[in-house]
């Protein structure tokens, strides 16, 4: 019989009280965090600190740590040739009132500030260096060896989770979901994620294993607001959105925006629903 972890409480960290955990980390590290430059996300929190570094602290319900753990920003500490913080060390610990873990890692500063959000609504300009610069950041990481799995939005990715995705907007479409090549991925590349005009990828929480492709499709929509973007990134990737798994992953982007929580008035919908319907063709024609 296989024991489940319970449930934790939804929480917000963009809202949520956190200068109790911000002190525990403080004490923990042996570091000064600078309040002032705090970037708070839905899962995470991340400050400057006094000895320039950055700390990234995340809350996660046990739930969500699967037997692989949850430590995958000291696991991509590892991977050579790829653009990334270095990483200095960690803290660990289990929330004495709730299922969760914290956990708050320490990188260098990045050599660059953040692009954008994670789905961007204007251009940033990104100089051809930068462009190479990614597609070898890439390319290196799909060639790494890693007993990891993806674990995109904190679900880990399977055969069944992309199956389920894809048959959801293509429910009568006649073709093979099966993924013929699995690689290592960050799991969650998005222009919150990375730096310019210096490249670097950061937020390695959730990296593993993947289907050929998911970076590139998950990039490609988070660009969609900008055709101009989607399309650049199609032109960089598209040895990936050329291959069968390609087109799967291209299928398993849309399903997220097209998904039943939509908005009616994402700009990404119309792009989406025009791609999906020419990759369910593709597919279709073998």
């Amino acid at each position: 019989m296989t024991l489940s972890a319970p449930s934790a409480r939804a929480v917000d960290l963009r809202v949520e009280p956190v200068n109790n955990i911000l002190d525990h980390v403080e004490r923990a590290l042996q570091v000064h965090l600078d309040r002032d430059t705090m970037v708070r996300k839905r899962r995470s929190v991340g400050a400057r600190t006094d000895r320039r570094t950055w700390v990234r602290v995340e809350r996660r319900g046990l739930d969500k740590i699967g037997v692989q753990g949850w430590n995958g920003t000291e696991c991509a500490a590892r991977l050579e040739g790829i653009a990334q913080p270095v990483w200095r060390g960690c803290v660990v610990w289990q929330d004495a009132d709730e299922p969760v873990m914290w956990r708050a890692d320490e990188t260098e500063l990045l050599p660059s500030a953040p692009i954008g959000n994670a789905i961007l609504s204007e251009d940033p300009k990104l100089e051809d260096a930068w462009w190479q610069a990614f597609n070898s950041s890439l390319d290196v990481l799909a060639a790494q060896d890693t007993r990891r799995v993806a674990t995109p939005d904190t679900v880990t990715v399977t055969q069944a989770l992309v199956t389920e995705a894809v048959r959801g907007i293509a429910p009568t479409a006649d073709f093979d979901t099966t993924v013929e090549r699995w690689v290592p991925a960050h799991a969650d590349l998005n222009w919150a994620n990375m730096t310019a005009p210096t490249f670097s990828l950061f937020d390695w929480e959730d990296w593993g294993n993947a289907p050929r492709g998911l970076d590139s499709a998950s990039l490609w929509g988070s660009s969609l607001a900008v055709p101009a973007l989607a399309d650049r990134v199609r032109h960089e990737r598209r040895h990936d959105f050329e291959s069968r798994d390609g087109k799967l992953m291209t299928l398993f982007a849309c399903s997220k925006i097209l998904g039943p929580d939509a908005h009616p008035k994402d700009p990404r919908l119309e792009p989406a629903r025009r791609m999906a319907d020419q990759v369910i063709a593709e597919l279709q024609a073998g």
